[in-house]
């Protein structure tokens, strides 16, 4: 059974979820403190993280790094903060998605869900594909889920950032739309909203920079990317 963290201080907002997320058969671990969020990922896995901000003691974008210091558990944000910009911030300081307060729980169900079957799409694929790819000094290995450019590990890669990777790496000439990139690394429709997905590119820059100074991801004005030749 899938097991999920809330965390989330308003005792209502953190019931409600509880409460519908079990009736879709997903185990629920609450937690209503930065604090207490820290402590019980200490203690276990799981399989998603809802994950609200402002939260009394540790806040929310501090249990953010801990997660992300730590591993990919899929982190979805709950906030009321809905500007382009705040959104932005999230994805750049690691969350997997965020849902803007006040929310339809439906929406907070499918979002859960999308994240645990790119999970679990993501472990068949390290099972049944080819174990890595590489280009030039770069390789992607799949059963240890890790990018590396010689033998430097390019730090905290997340789910999206290495489907990404991994995309350009199986056709290293083509150059890819933003649209197909998008549908390839999210597995959902791309309905024209293009934040996301350069946020995305220009994390993992940053990640490659941490490492070396080549640039392996290049912009194709108008169309969109392309491993660097």
């Amino acid at each position: 059974m899938n097991k999920i963290l809330i965390v989330e201080d308003d005792m209502n907002i953190n019931g409600l979820l509880k409460e519908a997320l079990e009736k879709e058969n997903y185990r629920c671990i609450q937690a209503f403190s930065g604090t207490e969020a820290r402590l019980l990922l200490s203690q276990d896995t799981y399989s998603v993280v809802l994950l609200d901000l402002m939260l009394p003691g540790i806040p929310g974008e501090d249990v953010l790094k801990d997660i992300r210091g730590k591993g990919n558990t899929p982190v979805i944000i709950l906030t009321a903060k809905d500007t382009i910009d705040d959104k932005v911030e999230f994805l750049r300081n690691g969350a997997d998605d965020y849902v803007t307060k006040p929310f339809d729980i439906k929406e907070v169900l499918a979002r859960v869900e999308v994240q645990i079957r790119r999970s679990e799409e993501l472990s068949s694929h390290i099972v049944n594909r080819e174990e890595q790819l590489s280009y030039q000094e770069l390789t992607l290995d799949k059963e240890h889920f890790s990018v590396k450019i010689k033998d430097k590990e390019l730090p905290r890669i997340t789910k999206q950032e290495f489907a990404i990777l991994e995309l350009l790496l199986k056709h290293p000439k083509k150059v890819f739309s933003k649209e197909e990139i998008f549908e390839y690394a999210w597995e959902e429709p791309y309905i024209g909203e293009t934040k996301t997905l350069d946020v995305h590119i220009s994390n993992i820059r940053k990640k490659i920079k941490t490492v070396t100074d080549h640039e392996y991801i290049e912009t194709v004005w108008g169309i969109g990317y392309r491993l660097h030749p």
